[in-house]
């Protein structure tokens, strides 16, 4: 183990061998950096080259073990685990001496709130919160007492189409500025999920929901959707239930989603399915006097998507 203090890389493997078993010791909790990772680590073949070689990695090693880490993609923004006051401010201290500078920061509540204020402090840097959302744990799976007609079904290959065009409506309903067709769709979040649509009993898909890989030991979903004009007969309980099952079956220890916290529908729906709040995350953009915030991303960075 290395001394004490944060250490960088943009070696994936290195990154791995040292800060995996604490990935995977909080999975639900450290949803967002394990399925980043996982994506990066099946692009590029399971090494460090290509995907990886603009992706910094870090991890904070205390007491000969590591505590935090952390990932910043080539978009800028970093994502963290949850540190404390004084790790945020040891950790703003090393970028803004060594870098790289991030553009911005996510994580749960308090994290963000500590490096923001802590990276302000270090750079002059002011922050400005450009989305949250609040991540759920599965408790017990408790499925609805009457589905509505019809039955889940994996997406096959020949309904791309169908599954791309619900996909830029999600994106829309969720303030997402993407570009989703046959060409960018490898490299959109949308893209490496396992899809699932709820269908009534003559064919018809009414409601879709994705599941990331299992990775760490957990699953996460996202997006679930629904188009406007089926909503409010079930249909989104219902193919959540499907993906839920299918990651239990897969061997998933944890099942998690993120949902807006002003959503009082999709929030009442995955409590009633066995959906736990667990914590609540958000992330900053990071502006300096006279500029205006670096766009690190969409609204809704990877990792937290609403369900409709």
């Amino acid at each position: 183990m290395r001394p004490n203090g944060w250490h960088l890389t943009e070696d994936l493997d290195d990154f791995l061998t040292r800060a995996w078993d604490f990935l995977c010791s909080r999975p639900a909790a450290h949803t967002t950096p394990l399925t980043a990772i996982e994506k990066l680590r099946t692009r590029g073949g399971g090494g460090a080259p290509t995907q990886a070689g603009s992706t910094v990695f870090g991890w904070l090693v205390e007491d000969g073990a590591v505590r935090a880490v952390l990932l910043r993609p080539p978009t800028g923004r970093l994502t963290l685990t949850a540190l404390s006051p004084g790790q945020a401010d040891s950790l703003a201290a090393h970028l803004a001496g060594s870098g790289p500078r991030p553009c911005g920061v996510l994580s749960d509540d308090e994290t963000v709130t500590a490096f923001a204020g802590a990276w302000r402090r270090h750079t002059g840097a002011a922050a400005v919160r450009s989305w949250g959302a609040r991540l759920h744990r599965l408790g017990t799976l408790t499925p609805p007492r009457s589905l509505p007609p019809g039955r889940g079904r994996v997406v096959g290959d020949r309904e791309h189409g169908q599954l791309m065009r619900w996909c830029r409506e999600f994106a829309a309903d969720v303030g997402e500025a993407v570009t989703i067709d046959a060409e960018s769709w490898a490299g959109t979040r949308f893209a490496e999920k396992r899809y699932t649509f709820w269908e009534t009993p003559d064919g018809t898909p009414v409601s879709m929901a994705g599941a990331n890989p299992l990775v760490g030991g957990q699953v996460r979903i996202d997006p679930v959707y629904t188009p406007a004009g089926q909503r409010g007969r079930g249909y989104a309980a219902a193919v959540t239930t499907e993906v839920t099952r299918a990651a239990l079956a897969a061997g998933a220890a944890e099942v998690v989603l993120f949902t807006d916290p002003a959503n009082r529908t999709s929030n009442a729906v995955y409590r009633r399915l066995g959906y736990v709040p667990l914590a609540d995350f958000c992330a900053y953009d990071f502006t300096h006097a006279g500029r205006h915030p670096q766009a690190s991303g969409r609204r809704g960075a990877e990792g937290a998507r609403y369900g409709h």
